[in-house]
């Protein structure tokens, strides 16, 4: 335990710390900027939904590691090849989950809002959006917490990260630098699922959760 401690203590961990937590923000900042724009643009439409899921879809199967592989030959090593991989990973769940839940919003209550007259601005904004605040805000956790874990990778195309320390501890036959380096991005998954489960709950309409709470009785 003092030699993980030890690990701890050094001004090399929390540079690689920041480096893992600015690429795990910035990749899903991006991602959001990319996949809610496009789940916005098709949620009217049933060939456009479809094609959103399955690319989605698609996306989810590609392995992380081989995501960064493919970056490495156009971007070569360092941050930015780490970055539009961890992108690219980020963007399908919460792609699929902001177009499915835009979808299952009840199509009687979109109608009746056009009938009084709101742009389709105003619908999204006041009527489907809020509705499928839930869905939308799990898929942007199950990015996060899967960027936050596969950032450990970005290591071996020389994205820096906590995944440095793993590998040295590997290298090095030192359990104690493995193991701070795995329980350090563990606990960071862990504060990254509680942090974007406490924005769920504050951005999910109080309306919706009394209804979600009556479904459940």
């Amino acid at each position: 335990m003092s030699g993980v401690l030890e690990v701890f203590a050094r001004p090399s961990f929390f540079v690689k710390l920041a480096t893992h937590v600015e690429l795990s923000m910035i990749s899903l900042i991006i991602a959001i900027a990319i996949a809610l724009p496009t789940a916005f643009a098709v949620r009217n439409t049933q060939i456009g939904t479809a094609i959103a899921i399955n690319a989605g879809n698609v996306g989810r199967a590609v392995p992380s590691l081989a995501l960064l592989a493919l970056a490495l030959p156009f971007l070569g090593f360092g941050f930015a090849p780490s970055l539009v991989a961890l992108t690219a990973l980020a963007v399908p769940p919460i792609l699929i989950n902001a177009t499915t839940g835009l979808r299952e919003v009840s199509g009687e209550v979109v109608d009746a809002a056009r009938g009084m007259g709101l742009s389709e601005a105003q619908i999204l904004r006041d009527i489907q959006l809020p509705m499928a605040a839930p869905v939308v805000f799990a898929g942007v956790r199950t990015s996060a917490v899967q960027v936050v874990a596969s950032a450990t990778l970005a290591t071996f195309i020389g994205g820096g990260g906590l995944g440095d320390l793993i590998v040295e501890g590997f290298q090095s036959g030192d359990s104690s630098i493995l193991l701070a380096g795995a329980f350090s991005v563990a606990i960071l998954a862990i504060i990254t699922e509680i942090i974007f489960e406490i924005l769920e709950k504050v951005f999910t309409p109080k309306g919706l959760k009394l209804a979600q709470k009556k479904r459940g009785r």
